[in-house]
């Protein structure tokens, strides 16, 4: 026998001992974890979602790998606990782009549904044209015994009568099929929007976390893993209701929460907090502006900001408001949504109005010589004031100007800075705070309401309601009427004592001696004291303004054109009990020095000199009138105009 070992002996033996050795390592699989949502905090824009799963770990190193995860996870916010002695050795988030997402059991009905009525559709679109070719057939045969003339006039009386007969039945079957099938479609249109609405606007594909882990020894641990999410948050809203202008006002606050994040959150614990990750915490920089001379058609670069005290409102469809610019309405201003080509121009009255495509967010609003805003879309009547634009107007530099910018803080009630020491629990734990929230809590910079009851909320277009809180604020009543803009009488409720309510601003449903009467928007980010809102339309208060009868308006004096305007204001009360009435109104005010007002009456009002504004406080008895007049000069030179 030969012993001598050859080289090629050597190498496989190398060969088969390598074998073992890399089947070992192909073994070290990764470990599937089944999760579970446990607790959920809702910001206005965006989530944290905490995860528990228990894993028995081995000694050494474990891999360990969370799936069937939302696509939207921001990395950066992902954070793991509930180790005992293991160490993390990396965590990686990922997008699986190879399992598909389950489809729930209700969506697969409904996809049932859907194909019934399909092929529902298709056997009326067969008899449909299976009765057009025959209506043609009848339409051939008639033109050919007509040719024929050889034929009775009795004969073609019968071969008429057959015609219309059958032409009749055809048309009467082909409109009634034509009914059910628009019928059917309707009906599988909704099941396809239902569809969508189930199943979410997430993709198939799905994120998955890994977590490697290094266990001194065996062990059983309950991860906890959390992490942001985008394309969720909540709005707030509110339902006023009022008996009479003798009660306060009761209003309850409430929540809508919604999320797109392709995984459902079944029967979690929820907590609403006020504050928004997705802001920019860093404060700004102030440095000096240095002036300089500027040639050409210089344009200062106009910038479009968001305004970070309004959150975004998903339900909203149709926006419609008045667009002002320094106060006075401003046409031709463009109102568009970024990313999308629709868009709407401002009216001569500074009036708009745009439909939303889904998903829409903000609204830009632009116009020459004015500063661009960029507005979520918060509700469904946005009114908005551009600031003039100064140094694009006279092209160069002359002043400097600040611009107040949110800080990202909504809270009325949040204007004094707290220290971490003062960061307080309003009540403790077995003490609840009303009837819905656990306990609300006051942090640095925001304040959340933990919620008793668990919510299962599903990915889709829907928001759900929460009540936050209930309460009724001291009311004082009042009506409002402005003549030269609108002759309707607004009743408005000026609260009180608002601000420990932590109260956002956000659209209310007014209900007013138990009938819904509108929308309101309320807006509590203000320094004033009291909270004044509009509670809709009387239509028992009528008023009336005009001219008074052979009043002389214009005269010339040399070369200067004197303007007189007078107006009769007339109201009338006929509702069973007193009102109090703001009646305000308008002189104009000159800031030309060639432009002079004067000559200004007012009975008895209150008139602001600088702003031009007249207002008149009254009280009417029940059926009473009452008039209020005024009067002003307007001088100017002859030859030139003043937009009176």
């Amino acid at each position: 026998m030969n012993s001598q070992i050859t080289p090629m002996k050597i190498s496989l033996a190398l060969l088969v001992l390598l074998i073992p050795i890399s089947s070992l390592f192909a073994q070290e699989k990764e470990t599937k974890v089944n999760s579970k949502i446990k607790e959920v905090t809702v910001y206005l824009s965006g989530a944290r979602i905490k995860r528990t799963a228990i894993i028995n770990l081995k000694a050494g190193k474990n891999e360990l790998v969370l799936n069937k995860l939302s696509t939207v996870i921001d990395e950066s916010s992902i954070q793991v606990a509930g180790l005992k002695n293991a160490n993390v050795l990396s965590v990686n988030y990922e997008i699986d782009y190879l399992e598909k997402k389950l489809v729930s059991e209700q969506v697969s009905l409904l996809k049932t549904k859907k194909a019934s009525f399909e092929l529902q559709k298709n056997k009326i679109k067969n008899k449909l044209t299976a009765y057009s070719k025959e209506l043609k057939v009848l339409d051939y045969n008639l033109r050919v015994n007509s040719d024929q003339t050889d034929l009775s006039l009795e004969k073609l009386k019968q071969i008429g009568a057959f015609h219309r007969e059958q032409t009749n039945f055809i048309l009467d079957k082909q409109y009634e099929l034509q009914t059910q099938q628009n019928k059917v479609t309707v009906k599988i249109n909704n099941l396809i929007k239902e569809i969508k609405k189930q199943q979410g606007n997430s993709k198939e594909e799905q994120g998955e976390i890994k977590i490697k882990l290094d266990a001194p020894a065996a062990t059983s641990i309950t991860l906890v893993v959390s992490y942001n999410v985008t394309k969720s948050g909540w709005y707030p809203e509110y339902d006023l209701k009022s008996k009479s202008i003798q009660s306060d006002l009761n209003i309850v606050y409430k929540a809508n929460v919604y999320q797109e994040t392709g995984v459902r959150w079944d029967n979690i614990g929820i907590t609403l907090s006020t504050g928004d990750p997705t802001l920019d915490n860093n404060k700004p920089n102030l440095e000096s502006k240095y002036l300089s001379f500027v040639y050409g058609n210089y344009r200062k670069k106009q910038v479009s900001t968001l305004k970070s005290n309004y959150k975004y409102n998903p339900t909203v469809r149709t926006v419609s408001g008045v667009v002002t610019g320094d106060g006075l309405p401003l046409p031709g201003v463009n109102i568009s949504i970024p990313g999308t080509p629709v868009g709407a121009v401002s009216d001569f009255d500074g009036n708009y109005t745009i439909k939303l495509p889904n998903g829409s967010r903000n609204l830009v609003f632009s116009s020459i010589g004015f500063e661009s805003e960029n507005i979520p879309v918060y509700a469904s009547r946005i009114n908005t004031d551009l600031k003039e634009d100064v140094e694009a107007l006279e092209e160069v530099v002359v002043i400097g100007y600040s611009s107040k910018r949110g800080s990202g803080k909504l809270l009325a009630n949040k204007n004094k800075f707290k220290t971490k020491a003062e960061t307080k629990v309003l009540d403790s734990e077995d003490q609840s705070y009303n009837q819905t929230v656990d306990t609300k809590q006051e942090g640095i910079t925001n304040t959340s309401f933990k919620i008793k009851k668990k919510f299962t909320i599903n990915s889709n277009s829907e928001s759900t309601a929460i009540e936050i809180d209930k309460f009724s604020l001291p009311t004082k009543y009042s009506y409002y009427v402005a003549p030269e803009l609108n002759n309707n009488v607004f009743l408005t409720a000026t609260l009180s004592n608002w601000e420990q309510f932590d109260l956002l601003t956000g659209e209310a449903n007014i209900y007013f001696e138990g009938n819904y009467v509108g929308k309101a928007l309320i807006e509590p980010n203000s320094t004033k004291e009291k909270l004044v809102l509009s509670l809709g339309i009387d239509p028992n208060i009528v008023v009336d303004r005009k001219e008074p009868k052979n009043f002389k308006s214009k005269s010339l004096t040399g070369s200067t054109r004197i303007v007189k305007k007078a107006f009769e204001i007339s109201i009338k009360n006929n509702k069973s009990q007193p009102i109090d009435l703001v009646i305000e109104e308008r002189i104009p005010v000159s800031n030309n020095k060639e432009i002079k007002v004067d000559a200004i009456v007012t009975e008895g009002a209150e008139y602001n000199a600088k702003t031009g504004i007249v207002k008149w406080n009254t009280k009417i008895p029940s059926k009473q009138s009452v008039k209020k007049e005024f009067s002003y000069t307007v001088k100017y030179p002859k030859g030139k105009r003043v937009n009176l």
